[in-house]
């Protein structure tokens, strides 16, 4: 088994990070996601939202490391949390934590190692989605808002039109 951790700090406010966490899938820096299920979703009652998802890969692993590992002795399960910056209400922290096991095998440590190394460069993937999926929201929100305005100044004008 091998544990891998990271933590990042998002230039975002947690409601905005946490939107776009739950609409992270799919994009276009983590192609090898190809499907993404909600196991179980709850809120817990000091208020916390806790959400297990199930990601389908194709990680395009090497054929030699599919062969000896038969694949479905890999299993990692990874953790994220956001929290709202300690200091900065503006700010998130994303804590991430990887377990990697790989059974049956002899290079069990050896790939397990491998799979750490892959995830912690697909991690900045990930943050660089994440800002591809915020600076998406964001773009709808203002297009929301151009549209709102056009259509109150319309209602305004006919309501003028009427009255007159």
């Amino acid at each position: 088994m091998k544990i891998w951790t990271s933590e990042h700090v998002f230039d975002h406010p947690w409601e905005m990070v946490t939107t776009a966490a739950m609409q992270k899938y799919p994009n276009p820096m983590n192609p090898s996601v190809v499907g993404v299920d909600v196991l179980n979703r709850h809120v817990d009652s000091s208020g916390k939202l806790h959400s297990d998802r199930l990601l389908s890969t194709e990680w395009g692993m090497p054929s030699l490391v599919k062969s000896i590992t038969f694949t479905n002795m890999v299993s990692v399960d990874e953790r994220l949390v956001y929290k709202p910056h300690p200091q900065d209400h503006k700010k998130t922290v994303l804590t991430q934590e990887a377990i990697i096991s790989v059974k049956g095998v002899s290079l069990s440590r050896y790939l397990e190692g491998m799979m750490a190394n892959t995830i912690s460069s697909n991690a900045n993937k990930g943050r660089d989605a994440m800002e591809w999926v915020i600076s998406k929201l964001n773009s709808e929100l203002e297009d929301l808002k151009a549209t709102t305005r056009g259509g109150i100044r319309t209602t305004i004008a006919a309501a003028a039109f009427v009255e007159e």
